[in-house]
């Protein structure tokens, strides 16, 4: 199992988001992919968005894992942020379908807790990478545009 990175830096006040860094080619192929939100605040799925939005990425928000394995088209889905507590919150077939799922797709995991259980629970839904809330906004668009172009099954980013 790969380590996962923790982000754990607070954004700034005045974040400026910055278009993604790849080729038009690239970044073009990335918006035909769906970046899939889910999350039980309503708040943070509906910032999340905005913020993918803002960086020309689609995305959508899913209040419960049910909703997210419900409506996810794994030919369309590019990545998924997931707070990985939700995990423990679902059914056991939910939680088994969800671990199917992730082996296939990219998770970027998402908690407001930072110790050792959060880290292994974002290691067995098999996470790219774990930000801990609230989320430095151009760290976690790198980390889903280094995912989303294939990369994210290989290393963690800068190794």
């Amino acid at each position: 199992v790969p380590p996962v990175t923790v982000q754990s830096v607070r954004a700034a006040p005045e974040v400026r988001i910055e278009p993604l860094r790849s080729s038009p080619e690239t970044i073009d192929a990335l918006a035909e992919l769906l970046c899939e939100v889910v999350d039980g605040g309503a708040s943070v799925r509906e910032g999340l968005a905005r913020l993918m939005h803002s960086a020309g990425l689609e995305a959508r928000p899913c209040a419960t894992v049910l909703e997210f394995l419900v409506q996810a088209n794994p030919m369309r889905v590019g990545c998924v942020l997931l707070d990985v507590w939700m995990a423990l919150d679902c059914e056991a077939a939910q939680r088994t379908e969800l671990l199917a799922a992730a082996k296939i797709l990219p998770v970027i995991a998402l908690s407001s807790r930072d110790d050792p259980a959060t880290r292994r629970l974002a290691r067995e839904l098999g996470a790219q990478s774990l930000f801990r809330k609230p989320v430095d906004s151009a760290a976690l668009l790198d980390s889903i545009e280094w995912v989303m172009q294939g990369d994210g099954r290989n290393a963690p980013p800068g190794g």
